[in-house]
């Protein structure tokens, strides 16, 4: 007996349970992804124009990465919708970029992946959203973002003169774009926000009068051209014009220098961000809180400064969203690294950033690293004001509600949506069903079991003689089976 055969005696057009994770799960995207949530939602999502910090710890397959995308998905629709009061979404998902640069930038000591991530400090994780914020807004502005996210070219006139100096100066320290070289993206971006330059201009002007100016008198005077000593006096002066521009360069080149360096997550050329802080004036750069030391200080006045400008914008928020710090190459799922890697970002500084709100996904691996710590580090993080989920967990009614969502939107057109009830024979009742689907526990071991139920019930039919009501041996024999693939796998894992 063929699956399909199943599946279209039940009016179902596809397979609900085919899909493992949320990412790849192309029916949560098209059907659930706005109707299918967590019972905890309303704690960890909170008010789209107002978004809050939350702090939540789950297991793999608990829902972690559909929360993610049902939040990204939930802010587009508000963005859609709204003209003055949107949010700033930044995922801050994909750490592998920047934990390899770190890994380049922090020297022998570095090359091992614990002493790399043991060296990440919290001023490290704000470079890299601040990287991950100004490329997206850079990209509002440059038009290539989402539609929903278009900026009006009034909105963009209305900056004043400071803010778009702000921006240039996030656009030089932070923009990550692929597609052009940092010279010619920043260019672009000068031009699209109507930032002027001319008077970098100044120094060379001046070097270039007053060695018009000597030179000129040199050759006023018939009776000097053929001398050296007047040459000499020229060149002297020449140079005295010209010290103010060679100065001005000096500092243009320490301070890259020391930026390039300091910027440890991301591969700045010194020699790039010379040239782009030679189109800024002295008063331009004077007293900016440029990142060229250890402290976060600077990283805060950044968020500031990236915050005004959003809020002209029509960004009266920004949420930035943690997930899948269990995935890098260099932590490798291992709770030790894991830990490395987050204990800097529970920061109660800088989780209360003024317009900037933070979904934490975490996983549940290192609560235990979080029970044993310190007064002191809980008294840092006061993660008991963030909306802290310990444990993203699922009872069996709303493990049974989702199996159900799923099989409805996989119903065929003008069909009757059946329930999961309608799989097995009358020996099992919806609290027997219920009951078995609390041990499970987690929706992605819900769909792999019910795969598995069900290719298991379609082997032991042929297809003249098939049978469409699944037998409560079968699904306690599977059940069984499956729970001690977990348990197996869980030891495997080191997992308690």
């Amino acid at each position: 007996m063929k699956l399909s055969q199943f599946l279209d005696h039940h009016n179902l057009a596809e397979n609900p349970f085919a899909h493992e994770d949320a990412k790849d799960d192309d029916i949560f995207r098209r059907h659930l992804i706005d109707g299918t949530h967590h019972p905890a939602w309303d704690k960890i999502f909170g008010p789209v124009d107002h978004p809050s910090t939350s702090v939540v710890f789950g297991e793999q397959g608990s829902g972690k990465t559909a929360l993610r995308l049902q939040m990204v998905d939930q802010i587009r629709r508000h963005n859609a919708a709204s003209k003055d009061n949107k949010v700033l979404v930044v995922e801050y998902d994909d750490l592998d970029p920047f934990l390899d640069t770190l890994r380049e930038n922090v020297g022998r000591a570095g090359k091992s992946p614990e002493k790399t991530l043991k060296a990440i400090k919290l001023h490290d994780h704000m470079d890299a959203i601040l990287s991950l914020a100004t490329t997206r807004l850079l990209d509002v502005l440059n038009g290539t973002g989402p539609q929903e996210d278009q900026v009006p070219a009034e909105k963009i006139e209305a900056l004043s003169p400071n803010q778009r100096r702000d921006i240039m100066i996030l656009a030089a320290l932070y923009d990550r774009n692929l597609d052009q070289s940092p010279r010619k993206r920043w260019a672009s971006i000068r031009k699209r926000v109507g930032f002027s330059t001319w008077k970098t201009w100044w120094d060379t002007l001046l070097g270039l009068i007053v060695t018009i100016a000597a030179v000129a008198a040199v050759l006023s005077q018939p009776e000097w051209r053929m001398q050296r000593n007047p040459w000499i006096a020229a060149a002297v002066v020449a140079l005295i014009g010209w010290l103010p521009f060679l100065y001005h360069r000096f500092r243009l080149w320490n301070r890259s220098r020391k930026v390039a360096k300091r910027i440890r997550v991301l591969d700045k050329r010194k020699s790039d961000l010379r040239k782009i802080f030679a189109r800024f004036s002295r008063d331009e750069l004077l007293n900016q809180p440029l990142p060229i030391g250890d402290s976060a200080d600077p990283r805060y006045d950044l968020f500031h400064k990236l915050s005004g400008v959003l809020a002209t914008l029509g960004y009266k928020a920004m949420l930035i969203i943690i997930d899948r710090v269990d995935e890098p190459h260099l932590v490798n799922g291992q709770p030790e690294r894991i830990r490395d890697v987050l204990w800097p970002l529970l920061d109660h500084k800088f989780l209360s950033t003024d317009d900037v709100a933070f979904k934490m996904l975490l996983p549940k691996d290192v609560t235990d690293f979080l029970d044993r710590e310190s007064a002191d580090f809980h008294q840092r993080s006061r993660l008991d004001k963030r909306n802290l989920v310990k444990s993203l967990e699922w009872s069996g009614q709303s493990l049974y509600d989702i199996t159900n969502d799923r099989l409805r939107v996989c119903t065929k057109d003008g069909a009757e949506p059946p329930t999961i009830d309608a799989f097995f024979d009358d020996s099992m009742t919806t609290e027997a069903l219920i009951d078995r689907f609390a041990r499970l526990r987690l929706p992605r071991h819900l769909f792999k079991f019910c795969y598995r139920l069900l290719v298991d019930h379609c082997s032991k039919y042929t297809e003249q003689d098939p049978e469409y009501k699944i037998s409560r041996d079968t699904l306690e024999s599977q059940l069984a089976l499956f729970t001690r693939d977990l348990d197996a796998y869980a030891r495997g894992r080191g997992a308690g």
